[in-house]
């Protein structure tokens, strides 16, 4: 079977973007990502890298590594838009296109080979049209199952160098008759599913390559992993791979975290933090046709201990008010005075908008519980909703929302990718605690 899996990874996807609206910072040292204490790096320019900086890793060891770094605020709406225009490229080439983040997807292009060519001459291709269409670079893996397609995408990859980026190969193909010579060097850590306890584990039992795992026999692995964990490296220790490109993935979860400058002890503040979190999940999950059957909330306390709950509704809902009373009973559960550091709000078991769906609600202070214009409460707020959907699609995310959240600054809404990557800067005093 001829490799017709092609797994492409955007170079330093989010600080590439940067450079393309602030080109004057070409050949200095980037970092995307949260400034402040708290933060982590997004992204980091190959500049960057050769110190040392990685995505992950506290912003603060990033400025001690790297003290003359340009550090640059992560703008997700932003990237989200340039990561629509470079899979629609993906699409124009095949429909068979699996998107795994924004900066990266896998493609199946067996079935257009005859009109393309073959998976290499097609990977160049998808190269040179994100190049010329968005001037960004990327790195293409071709196998014939996934997981290689990903590992020979990463053997393609430029490298970090003083002053600059040593330029990959841009494009690795690995043919079936090569799959195990490619493979079983690497180490094992490079196969997924291999974290810090599973390493642990193969350690013991002397497996250092990914050819030490596939020379033992497969009860060996299973007795020390389980298994299903057992079962599953082996068989990528043996280039097996059965996973299929999957276009079009179900949503299975909308959420919004964000952690704070300093730990919050405050209620009140806790419950505005909330409030605006439950309306972005509910926005989006308007946008998206979904309502949700559960509703949970996580909240990281400053010793890094974290707990969840949640609550399974009998009916869906896409309803900022709804969402926003089931998160606060549940955050009344749990006690804020150790401090928290980070809160957040989440939707899952999903379902699309339809004949089962609760009505949508938003509270934005127009009523407490009664009606509106004289219609039944649960109507009034859907209309209600949805006009606040259509000015907010007309004049932006912070046009119009809920009446506590307006301040000096006008409206604290919570946008899809805020403090991802942790707060910018240290907090001034928003927390009476």
């Amino acid at each position: 079977m001829e490799p017709a899996i092609l797994h492409v990874d955007m170079d330093a996807f989010f600080a590439a973007v940067e450079l393309l609206r602030r080109p004057e910072l070409r050949g200095r040292p980037v970092v995307v990502g949260g400034s402040g204490e708290r933060g982590v790096v997004a992204a980091a320019s190959y500049e960057a890298r050769a110190h040392g900086v990685h995505s992950a890793m506290p912003s603060v060891r990033a400025r001690r590594l790297c003290p003359d770094a340009v550090f640059l605020p992560g703008d997700h709406a932003h990237y989200r838009e340039v990561s629509g225009r470079v899979m629609a490229i993906f699409r124009d080439v095949t429909p068979l296109v699996e998107p795994i983040s924004l900066d990266e997807a896998f493609l199946d292009v067996a079935g257009v080979r005859r009109l393309h060519g073959s998976a290499e001459q097609i990977a160049a291709r998808v190269r040179a049209r994100v190049l010329d269409e968005e001037g960004l670079t990327c790195s293409v893996g071709v196998a014939r199952v996934k997981f290689l397609a990903k590992l020979a995408s990463e053997a393609a990859k430029p490298r970090a160098a003083p002053g600059g980026a040593r330029p990959g190969r841009g494009v690795v193909v690995v043919g079936p008759d090569e799959e195990l010579a490619f493979l079983h060097p690497l180490p094992v850590t490079a196969l997924w599913g291999v974290g810090p306890a599973t390493h642990t584990k193969l350690q013991r039992l002397g497996v250092r390559t990914v050819g030490d795992l596939a020379e033992l026999p497969e009860a060996a692995v299973v007795s020390a992993l389980g298994t299903a964990s057992g079962r599953h490296l082996h068989a990528l220790a043996n280039a097996r791979d059965p996973r299929r490109v999957e276009p079009d993935q179900e949503v299975k979860s909308v959420s919004h975290e964000e952690t704070f400058p300093r730990d919050l002890h405050d209620p009140a503040t806790l419950d505005l933090e909330l409030l605006r979190m439950a309306d972005s999940v509910a926005s989006r999950l308007r946008h998206a046709d979904r309502r949700a059957r559960t509703i949970g909330i996580k909240v990281r306390f400053g010793d890094f201990r974290t707990v969840s709950r949640s609550s399974t509704l009998p009916v869906a809902t896409a309803s900022a008010r709804e969402i926003t009373r089931v998160a606060r009973d549940l955050l009344s559960s749990v006690d804020p005075a150790p401090g928290v550091r980070l809160l957040g709000v989440v939707s899952s078991q999903l379902v699309v908008g339809g004949a089962d769906a609760e009505p949508t609600q938003l509270s934005l202070g127009l009523a407490d519980e009664g009606e509106i214009a004289g219609e039944e409460p649960s109507v009034g707020w859907s209309r209600a909703e949805a006009v606040v959907d259509e000015i907010r699609s007309r004049f932006g995310a912070r046009a119009v929302g809920p009446a506590s959240l307006a301040g000096p600054d006008g409206l604290r809404i919570a946008r899809r990718g805020d403090q991802q990557w942790g707060p910018d800067a240290p907090a001034g005093g928003a927390d009476g605690g």
